[in-house]
C-alpha cells in the first residue's frame, strides 16, 4: 500500500531548526575521532536554501498568531478538523494518516488554528469601496437552475442532442449518457454562478458552459459547448439546459451581498494582497533578524523598509568616510 502524505509546511526541518535554535552546542551525534553538535548542524542548515524559507514561515506564522490567534475559537478549528477528517476517510484512517506523516491530532489542529488566524488577519485588513464592488460585477451574474451533460467525444455529443432536439427527455438522456459522474445520476441538476461556487459542490463548470447558459431562456437546450478539461488538458463537450435563469439586470445594488462576498474571497486569494497584509503585519510587530546570514529573508514584505535601511546604512558609511576625510586634512595641515 503506497504511503499517503499530507501538504503540511515542512513539519521535520521546521522541527529540526526549532532543536538548533536551543543555543548551548550540545551534541547531536558523535563517531570515532569527531562529534557532531547543534551549532554545526545550524550551520549546514543554514546552507540550504529551503531554510531561510521555513524561518520567514515561522516568524509570519508567530506573528500572525500573537496577533490574532485569540480571535480563533476551539470550536472553529474542532470544525475544520472534521471536514479535513471526512475527507480523509473518518476518523481512524485520518488518523493512522497523521502517524504515517509523524504527527497527531493536537499538532494537526495546531497548524489549523494557525492557518484560520492567518485567515482572520486578511479579513480584519479587507475594505470594500463601492469601486471595487464595481469591478465585481462587471464579470458577475447571479446563480442559475440548469441542467448538464458532459462527453470525451463531439460525436457522442452530437449524438445526444439530437436526442434531445428529437423529443428525448433531457433528465433520462443525461443519466444514461453524460460522463460526468457527480452530476448524472440527479439528470445533470447543477446550480452555479460566476464564481467557483457550485451545488453539488465540486462540480466544475467550465466557463463557456456558463457563458452558453446564461444566454438561454428557460426550458431551452443549448448547441454543443467546447471546454478543455481541466485535469487531463483533453477538450470536453457539454450540453446544458436552462431550467431557471436570472437576469443581471442594470443594478448591481440589488446584489450587493453576493457582490460583498465574491470581492471579499477575491481579495483572500490575491497573492498581492497577502503579501502586503503581511508586511504591514511584520513592520508593526517590529521583527529583527539576528542572524546577519537570514537579514534579507523578510525583504519581499517589507521591500521599503528594506530599502531604507540600506540606504541609512549608505548614508552612516558616508558620514564615516567624510569624518575620516576630516581627520586626514587635519593632520595634515599640522
Amino acid at each position: 500500500m503506497k504511503k499517503k502524505s499530507l501538504k503540511l509546511a515542512a513539519v521535520s526541518l521546521l522541527g529540526i531548526l526549532a532543536l538548533a535554535g536551543c543555543s548551548g552546542g550540545k551534541e547531536v551525534a558523535s563517531m570515532k575521532g569527531s562529534k557532531i553538535s547543534e551549532d554545526d548542524l545550524y550551520a549546514e542548515l543554514k546552507k540550504d536554501p529551503q531554510t531561510a524559507s521555513v524561518l520567514t514561515n515561522m516568524i509570519i506564522k508567530d506573528v500572525t498568531e500573537n496577533a490574532y490567534g485569540k480571535d480563533v475559537k476551539d470550536a472553529d478549528v474542532d470544525k475544520e478538523y472534521k471536514k479535513v477528517e471526512e475527507q480523509n476517510g473518518g476518523k481512524k484512517p485520518f488518523e493512522e494518516l497523521l502517524k504515517q506523516n509523524k504527527l497527531d491530532v493536537k499538532t494537526y489542529k495546531e497548524s489549523i488554528k494557525g492557518q484560520l488566524a492567518f485567515q482572520k488577519m486578511l479579513e480584519s485588513n479587507i475594505k470594500i469601496e463601492d469601486k471595487d464592488l464595481k469591478e465585481t460585477w462587471a464579470t458577475f451574474h447571479p446563480k442559475v437552475d440548469a441542467q448538464i451533460m458532459m462527453f470525451e467525444s463531439k460525436e457522442d455529443a452530437d449524438k445526444a442532442l439530437t436526442e434531445v432536439k428529437d423529443g428525448g427527455d433531457f433528465t433520462k438522456v443525461a443519466k444514461e449518457k453524460s460522463k460526468d459522474e457527480t452530476t448524472k445520476k440527479d439528470g445533470g441538476k447543477v446550480t452555479f454562478d460566476s464564481t467557483m461556487t457550485t451545488k453539488p459542490e465540486m462540480v466544475y463548470v467550465p466557463d463557456q458552459v456558463k457563458e452558453a447558459a446564461y444566454k438561454l431562456e428557460d426550458g431551452k437546450v443549448s448547441e454543443v459547448v467546447t471546454a478543455q478539461n481541466m485535469q487531463t488538458g483533453a477538450d470536453s463537450f457539454y450540453l446544458v439546459k436552462m431550467v431557471k435563469n436570472q437576469k443581471k439586470g442594470n443594478d448591481y445594488k440589488k446584489f450587493e451581498k453576493e457582490l460583498k462576498e465574491i470581492t471579499k474571497q477575491n481579495k483572500l486569494q490575491d497573492p498581492t494582497f497577502q503579501q502586503k497584509i503581511v508586511g504591514e503585519e511584520l513592520e508593526k510587530a517590529n521583527v529583527k533578524i539576528a542572524d546577519d546570514d537570514f537579514k534579507d529573508i523578510l525583504a519581499p514584505y517589507l521591500p521599503q523598509k528594506e530599502e531604507k535601511a540600506k540606504k541609512d546604512d549608505k548614508k552612516e558609511d558616508s558620514k564615516k568616510d567624510d569624518k575620516k576625510e576630516d581627520k586626514e586634512e587635519t593632520t595634515e595641515s599640522k
